[in-house]
């Protein structure tokens, strides 16, 4: 069954139902694949978001050898990767040698990275983030490469905008963002060196029902606990529709490689977000802080001109979020620190 909005589900039952909702393709992200030729690997799969993109690749180009590439220190990941057809490659992408020797696909996602614990260790965010990219850019001159990034590359933005556009140049608070953007200089420099194509994914806030800003949200409403509305502004999108505009950037890269920001179009107030969850759990959200004039906010424009709306709606996500919560479903235990202002993780 291929993903439309007729076809999406009122709740999702189960983890199962989760995945396999997350990876049915959509007829423009299998008709966009069919452009580019060749396998496609995946750097960095073992990640929150990495199974459910190599997964969607899978299930919209079958006939296509896809790979995962990651350390897998949870071997769950690699049985799920390999159930769903998606051949797997252990590698330490620290390891320069390992990364030449790594098979040359000509079309690279690539999605490793250091957030949460970054302060914790800033050298090896810093050698995650912006270090990894320059071994991986020189190894894979001659491929596509679609570069997971961060809208934290931007300044903070009056929340009356539309939001940071890819015209806006990077200047964040914290390492963390600040090695994201080394992350994107790397892949440009050698992009301008090799020509080659690629795009740098500039996300924000993806939702899966097990984590993500709305889960935080609801889950904090549920519970009575507090809630920070100092960052009171976000867009986010359903976790799906940012693996497929992902792997849609394979058909639609630039020489040198360009930012592209990927998001929902709508920009909404945390504090209208609660009292939606509130209304449905039937008790009132626990707001604190003051709600500062300015946040991480993406102006999406380019991306919607290139795939349209993501299928899945604000609407259509709370809703669902608020259906999981309720049932007390798993979470996966990793708050987004959507609230954090001063970009230490």
């Amino acid at each position: 069954m291929l993903l439309t909005r007729d076809s999406l589900p009122a709740t999702i039952a189960d983890i199962a139902a989760l995945d396999g909702l997350l990876c049915r393709p959509s007829q423009a992200l299998i008709d966009d694949l069919r452009k580019v030729d060749g396998d496609i690997m995946i750097l960095g799969v073992a990640g929150k978001m990495g199974p459910t993109l190599a997964g969607l690749a899978k299930a919209a180009a079958p006939d296509r050898r896809v790979i995962g590439v990651a350390r897998f220190s949870d071997p769950a990941v690699k049985d799920w990767l390999q159930g769903r057809g998606v051949e797997t490659l252990n590698c330490d992408l620290l390891d320069e040698a390992a990364i030449k020797a790594l098979p040359k696909a000509p079309n690279i996602v690539f999605m490793a990275g250091r957030k949460f614990g970054a302060e914790g260790d800033l050298s090896l965010t810093w050698a995650m983030n912006s270090h990894v990219p320059a071994l991986v850019a020189q190894a894979f001159a001659g491929s596509r490469i679609v570069a997971f990034s961060t809208g934290c590359v931007y300044p903070f933005v009056p929340v009356n905008s539309k939001g940071a556009d890819e015209d806006m140049a990077p200047n964040p608070p914290g390492e963390y963002a600040q090695s994201c953007v080394g992350r994107e200089r790397m892949f440009e420099y050698f992009s301008k060196k090799h020509s080659t194509p690629g795009r740098l994914f500039r996300l924000n806030y993806a939702i899966d029902m097990r984590y993500g800003v709305l889960h935080d949200i609801a889950s904090k409403v549920l519970q009575g606990k507090p809630i920070d509305i100092s960052l009171g502004h976000v867009n986010f999108i359903w976790q799906g529709d940012a693996s497929a505009q992902a792997l849609r950037c394979l058909a639609h890269c630039d020489t040198p490689t360009s930012p592209i920001n990927v998001s929902g179009h709508e920009i909404l107030a945390v504090r209208d977000l609660a009292a939606e969850f509130g209304q449905r759990f039937g008790r009132a959200p626990v707001l604190v802080g003051k709600e500062e004039p300015t946040a991480w906010l993406t102006d999406t424009s380019q991306a919607v001109k290139l795939f349209g709306l993501p299928i899945v709606d604000a609407e259509q996500l709370i809703s669902w979020t608020a259906d999981w919560v309720s049932r007390s479903m798993p979470s996966l235990g990793k708050p987004t620190k959507y609230e954090v202002r001063d970009g230490r993780y």
